[in-house]
């Protein structure tokens, strides 16, 4: 095991990020296999973007979302990336 590997597994997380991408799915599989996350949960939301997805490494998390999943917040970031 790395060290940054026993790091993760033995220290204590209180900040959990959360993350909006377009292409939701790709960074996903690409966070899992790059750095060795796991999707602890992904859920799917109307309109076939990831409308929630929990990533975990060790003791800590991280939170993943499409940009474009139908929230009120949603349409600010799909407006702010078409500049």
């Amino acid at each position: 095991m790395t060290d940054m590997e026993n790091y993760a597994k033995n220290c204590k997380s209180t900040v959990i990020p959360g993350l909006r991408y377009q292409n939701d799915t790709g960074m996903i599989d690409w966070l899992c296999e790059t750095f060795g996350f796991v999707k602890q949960a992904v859920y799917t939301g109307p309109n076939g973007g990831v409308a929630h997805a929990q990533l975990t490494f060790g003791n800590g998390m991280i939170m993943i979302g499409s940009v474009d999943n139908g929230t009120q917040s949603s349409a600010l970031l799909s407006s702010q990336s078409d500049r």
